[in-house]
């Protein structure tokens, strides 16, 4: 709703052709029969009513079988005062807002002020963006350290009980590098940051941690699986030519590391190295996460190792250079066959 114009009851219409336009559509989620609607914004959309409430009841529920679950960004606990929800989506519980781990703080904030209402969080794997003022003037990080992508999910997994819906955010946010999905299609000038860095490697993890969601239990492991990530240049360099800067916040929340999560289906000696940085250890069956210091220009490379059989993962173009050309805080995501 940061696009859609809705300050006039002219604006209804376009919405609600939009809602009906995919209503039949096979894709389209239905909950309790009802079309799922939600928003990113809209929390001063009026529809030239008196009141928020008033113009999304007449844009999005009157004659439209609905079930409306927005992400408005405001303080909880006035909730209360939309009778227009079915519940609520915590856009920004997906990330870290600070130099720390993700928490359940702020969906246990949502949970508590929805009462009966349902509640959908977000799971997000990274974030970082970089505008300049002659564009979108955004230029930041948030924290995507300690297996930000893993971690969230197994913390929603834990409180599956209180949680009705995730969202992942996003399929195709390339300018805030949160994106899964493949990159194509028009970038919004994001190519600096995005190109040749693939993110699909998240996508059969996310799939694990959806059956637990789903079932309450993690699924068996059917196959040895590596999946990594890291930042290609050391958060504190300074780039040699970029114009827009170095990320204004949240550059010194972030630590020089690839995070890997690795799945085994039975125990094995798990080898993760860069240059002099090596990590080994010994692995249990099941899902586990390691890490590994980058200190110096490095290609990284992984092994599983049970008695004789080595099975070595070396991602294409996984290379740590101390000397970045521009600022890219953006994710470099791998995943082993």
């Amino acid at each position: 709703m940061t696009s859609f114009p809705c300050a006039a009851t002219t604006n209804v219409p376009i919405i609600r052709q939009y809602i009906q336009n995919y209503t039949a559509h096979t894709n389209q989620l239905l909950y309790n029969g009802k079309v799922f609607v939600s928003t990113f914004a809209g929390q001063d959309c009026t529809f030239g009513t008196s009141s928020v409430n008033q113009g999304w009841t007449n844009t999005v529920k009157n004659g439209l079988n609905t079930y409306f679950v927005p992400s408005f960004f405001v303080d909880p606990a006035t909730f209360k005062n939309y009778s227009v929800l079915d519940g609520a989506f915590g856009w920004n519980s997906g990330w870290p807002m600070g130099d720390y781990n993700i928490t359940f703080d702020q969906d246990q904030s949502y949970i508590s002020n929805l009462g009966n209402r349902s509640y959908m969080a977000a799971a997000s794997p990274w974030f970082f963006t970089h505008y300049g003022p002659n564009t979108y003037n955004k230029n930041f990080i948030y924290r995507g350290d300690d297996w930000l992508l893993a971690q969230r999910w197994e913390e929603l997994v834990t409180n599956r009980s209180v949680v009705n819906f995730v969202e992942v955010n996003t399929w195709n946010d390339y300018g805030e590098s949160h994106y899964v999905g493949p990159i194509e299609g028009v970038q919004p000038m994001s190519q600096a940051w995005v190109n040749g860095f693939e993110h699909t490697g998240w996508l059969d993890l996310i799939a694990y941690y959806i059956t637990a969601f789903k079932t309450g239990s993690y699924p068996p492991i059917t196959r040895d699986r590596t999946f990594l990530w890291a930042r290609l240049f050391p958060a504190a360099a300074n780039a040699t030519n970029d114009a827009v800067g170095k990320p204004r916040t949240g550059s010194g929340c972030t630590q020089d590391y690839l995070w890997a999560v690795v799945q085994l289906t039975a125990p094995a000696n798990v080898t993760l190295a860069c240059g002099p940085s090596t990590v080994v250890a010994s692995v249990s069956a099941g899902t586990t996460k390691l890490k590994l210091p980058l200190v110096t220009n490095c290609t990284v490379s992984s092994a599983i190792v049970r008695g004789t059989n080595i099975t070595a993962f070396v991602p294409p173009g996984m290379n740590f250079k101390t000397t970045p050309v521009t600022y890219n805080f953006n994710a470099f995501v791998a995943a082993s066959p």
